[in-house]
């Protein structure tokens, strides 16, 4: 793997973006890192190595964000991977939330990524390289969750915009790839991370039960282990199409699995941890039943 690539990553003072930094950083990696605290920041990263740049950074202003991005270069003089992780859990009913709830959950999960994607993109395009990392949620493939509407939908953003940015990228030599996180054991469902709707309703309660749960008892017990998934976004990250696959030696001990030896192209989709993957299933399943369900008539629909 190749430890002189440059990470920019958003979010980087908690989360599974911290998580990510230090990962980094203990592997020799240079990285720029941004929040809306560079003092909190470097408290949390607890390191002032040459190879770390804190970036107070406001996402939802491009000459903040363009600023952080020209530091970046001036000071590593390239940028190889860009993680788009910064964002906020906004529960209730989408009859809850207000106008606003609802826009600024959008405006920091999803256009404060496509600024950064914006700003960055010329750079990589002219050095003909590069990897965007989006994070986003499985809650961004299957939204069936109470409550959870309004985050499920800009999630649901950011991995549609992720496809098409693979698509535009690919010819460039760039890549781009949306991550699907479920369940892990970070501060996300705290609650300086996770909004409740100003105005509930009394109505909806499957969302205050929903509500309940996360705070009480899936915080702090989430079975994914962030430092695990940070390991697993540098092996994504690492070598473009050969030196991020699975060797045949890994295959033979056990490590892993034929079909993931002989993977090629980082993935444009990278679902992480077993209860994202049993999501995943539970969508595909009840997509599956309405297609076959409503075939006949569903495909019966073309001019005669």
């Amino acid at each position: 793997m190749d430890n002189k690539k440059v990470w920019y990553v958003t979010g980087a003072s908690k989360g599974l973006g911290l998580a990510l930094v230090r990962k980094l950083l203990a592997d020799g990696y240079r990285v720029a890192a941004t929040s809306r605290s560079s003092e909190s920041l470097i408290k949390a990263v607890g390191t002032s190595s040459a190879g770390f740049l804190p970036l107070q950074v406001d996402l939802l202003d491009e000459t903040s964000v363009q600023q952080s991005i020209e530091k970046t270069v001036l000071h590593f003089d390239a940028i190889d991977v860009v993680v788009n992780n910064a964002g906020y859990g906004q529960i209730g009913a989408l009859e809850e939330l207000s106008d606003q709830e609802s826009r600024s959950n959008f405006d920091v999960n999803v256009f404060g990524v496509l600024n950064v994607i914006r700003k960055v993109l010329p750079y990589l395009r002219a050095q003909g390289s590069g990897h965007i990392f989006n994070i986003g949620s499985v809650g961004g493939y299957n939204g069936a969750f109470a409550g959870w509407g309004i985050y499920c939908a800009t999630k649901f953003a950011v991995a549609g915009l992720t496809e098409a940015l693979a698509a535009e990228l690919q010819p460039l030599g760039i890549y781009a790839t949306a991550v699907y996180p479920g369940y892990f054991r970070t501060n996300f469902l705290a609650p300086d991370s996770m909004t409740v709707p100003a105005q509930p309703i009394a109505a909806y309660e499957a969302a205050r039960a929903s509500q309940t749960l996360h705070q009480t008892e899936i915080n702090g017990h989430q079975a994914g282990d962030p430092e695990k998934a940070a390991a697993v976004l540098i092996r994504a990250a690492a070598g473009g199409a050969t030196a991020g696959r699975v060797t045949a030696g890994e295959v033979a001990a056990g490590e892993a699995t034929a079909g993931e030896a002989t993977a090629g192209v980082p993935p444009v989709h990278l679902f992480l941890g077993k209860d994202s993957y049993n999501m995943v299933g539970l969508k595909d399943a009840a997509v599956k039943k309405d297609m076959e369900n409503w075939r006949v008539l569903a495909t019966a629909t073309d001019f005669a």
